[in-house]
């Protein structure tokens, strides 16, 4: 049985295997887009965890005491199976062929994401739900590889299941491991506006530091809305940030402060949001629908380190498909 697999041997075809970050990852990899190298530990090995350890019977059992209503029961589930999966230990197989893969990936530090698998449909409602542990170590991999596993069962997750109807689906979870990059500047972009809903225009918010303050609503990023044909800046909005969140010394992330003259400044100068908006339109090309994107500038160079559809457009794709609506916000 396989239990990793690299980004280059992933693809749209290997969502039940990789989930959405995965098998994304696996896409843009094989269109040719610039982004951290990486591996993804497929919802198998998971699989074969739960079966080993004799966990996925109490899990079933477990979850079938929850009364989403009640959010007391949704709470205490969440620590069970938390516990569960945090005391168990991985297969030695399993932990041997992670650990393989992170030698040759010749990284000190990587991003531990969580990969939710589903139908196609449930994907993207899934994107923000689960957990990312940044500046991951060899050290404490395997550990963080656990705790992406348990976010499958953080209270938010089981109430989203029973509340978008997803407990009656096989929700698996594969966990995404790339290459960090150091972020000088990071950020977030939509390819098409989401709050004006005008495929002819695309938005990009940046940060100092690392990405994750967008993404969680930490900070206030500056925004730019770029208007794609022609392709033109049409809107700017800076932001004074006084704070970022930056790698740690022996790993982990740090908060400091950034100098009130750099954090006045725009982020991204008008050639690099020209250059970044030309990266955005590829991928939503690629992809033939509209895609939030995050991404992280190091050295002068942009990488890519997600992409999912919006989930928050009540538009359709130019392959006729329709984005289902979601409750969550659109700027997270």
């Amino acid at each position: 049985m396989e239990f990793v697999r690299d980004f280059v041997r992933l693809d749209k075809n290997n969502v039940a295997l990789a989930g959405g970050k995965g098998m994304s990852l696996g896409e843009m990899t094989r269109a040719g887009i610039l982004m951290p190298p990486g591996f993804v530990i497929l919802s198998t090995a998971f699989e074969k965890f739960l079966e080993e350890t004799d966990l996925n019977v109490e899990i079933d059992s477990i979850l079938h005491s929850v009364n989403h209503k009640k959010i007391h029961t949704v709470e205490d589930a969440s620590e069970k199976i938390k516990t569960l999966i945090l005391r168990a230990k991985i297969p030695k197989d399993i932990a041997n062929e992670i650990q393989k893969f992170f030698k040759k990936l010749d990284a000190k530090y990587v991003a531990a994401r969580s990969s939710a698998t589903a139908e196609d449909s449930a994907i993207a409602a899934w994107a923000g739900q689960l957990e990312s542990y940044l500046n991951t170590t060899e050290k404490n991999l395997l550990e963080n590889v656990k705790k992406c596993w348990a976010s499958l069962f953080t209270p938010r997750a089981i109430f989203y299941r029973f509340e978008k109807d997803l407990h009656k689906q096989k929700i698996s979870v594969a966990v995404v491991v790339q290459k960090m990059v150091k972020s000088e500047k990071s950020g977030v972009a939509f390819s098409v506006h989401p709050v004006t809903r005008d495929r002819n225009q695309l938005i990009i918010e940046a940060a100092l530091g690392l990405g994750e303050v967008v993404v969680s609503g930490q900070i206030t990023p500056d925004s730019y809305v770029v208007e794609k044909e022609p392709r033109r800046i049409i809107d700017k909005n800076v932001q004074t940030q006084l704070h970022g969140l930056y790698r740690a010394q022996n790993g982990g992330n740090e908060w400091r402060d950034i100098p009130k003259e750099n954090g006045e400044k725009q982020v991204l100068s008008d050639k690099k949001i020209l250059e970044l908006s030309k990266i955005i339109l590829r991928i939503e090309n690629h992809y033939n629908f509209p895609c939030d994107i995050e991404w992280a500038l190091e050295k002068g160079k942009f990488y890519i380190v997600q992409s999912r559809p919006i989930t928050t457009l009540g538009i359709e794709h130019q392959n006729k498909k329709t984005l289902k609506s979601s409750q969550n916000p659109i700027f997270r």
